[in-house]
């Protein structure tokens, strides 16, 4: 049976999404040399930023409780997940401001996809993706050398959260995108977005006392920033115990809001945009 017209005409997304990390590729691949660099750039800061806790771990045995074997899978899964952000979402981030500023969001939403889809999804920077390699290897090494051996529950879930963590990150980063309709030009936001992703980059057994606490309770539960790497890292660093699974339960309805809330507020910017033909 034919498909009908409707059906015939609805862009199949995977299909899409596959073509613009091949065009990504060759574009990367036109300059060759300035992807190396780029890479050897990408791959000296993971390296640099290991070295740093490779030092520290030679002084002592654990930093609140994380052995360091532990912390390195904290920091190996910190860097999947950044890899993933800074391969996929920030260069379309960027752009989006651009597409705004210079009118250029019209043509986005004349075409015949979801102009979301489109605008976040259409470039890769496939120089980003040198650190996950790096990261992966990191995290299997360091899970050789764990005494907790994780267990089938554990594995499976790991990518899933991982998956979740990078979804939390694309709905602030599209969010933040989505004010340069009302903004015009937003760089200081991307620096506010830096900022406070800082404060996933490290366990939440740091973050308590009389700063602390409040600190992890606001990027916690209401802005949940830290359950982005805490989550699936201690799936693997750690024997999974009854207490960690109301965090990794909440860990799934961020990323529902999170994606609901990014959906509606940019929604409400695209109603707000005036084309430049206007």
């Amino acid at each position: 049976m034919p498909p009908t017209t409707a059906t015939a005409r609805r862009p199949r997304y995977f299909r899409v999404l596959r073509t613009f990390a091949r065009n990504s590729l060759v574009r990367a691949m036109m300059f060759r040399t300035n992807f190396i660099l780029e890479c050897v750039t990408s791959l000296s800061w993971a390296i640099m930023n290991l070295a740093v806790y490779v030092l520290i771990y030679q002084f002592t045995n654990s930093i609140n409780d994380w052995s360091k074997y532990q912390y390195f899978v904290f920091l190996a899964t910190m860097q999947l997940i950044n890899s993933l952000v800074e391969a996929c979402i920030m260069p379309n981030a960027e752009e989006l401001s651009e597409l705004v500023r210079m009118g250029d969001l019209d043509f986005a939403l004349l075409k015949p996809i979801d102009t979301q889809f489109l605008v976040s999804m259409a470039k890769f920077d496939w120089s980003a993706l040198i650190n996950f390699l790096f990261a992966a290897v990191l995290l299997g090494y360091s899970l050789v050398q764990l005494e907790h051996v994780p267990g089938p529950i554990e594995i499976v879930l790991y990518p899933f959260y991982i998956l979740s963590g990078v979804a939390i990150l694309y709905s602030l980063m599209i969010t933040l995108a989505a004010t340069t309709v009302w903004l015009g030009r937003n760089q200081s936001i991307y620096e506010f977005w830096f900022y406070i992703t800082n404060f996933s980059r490290y366990p939440l057994e740091i973050y308590n006392g009389r700063f602390g606490t409040p600190l992890r309770l606001a990027f916690t539960y209401i802005l949940p920033i830290m359950v982005v790497v805490n989550v699936p890292a201690r799936l693997l660093a750690k024997p999974l115990q009854a207490d960690q699974w109301p965090l990794a339960v909440f860990a799934l309805a961020a990323t529902a809001a999170s994606l609901a809330a990014s959906r509606w507020l940019f929604g409400r910017a695209l109603d707000g945009y005036r084309s430049a033909s206007s």
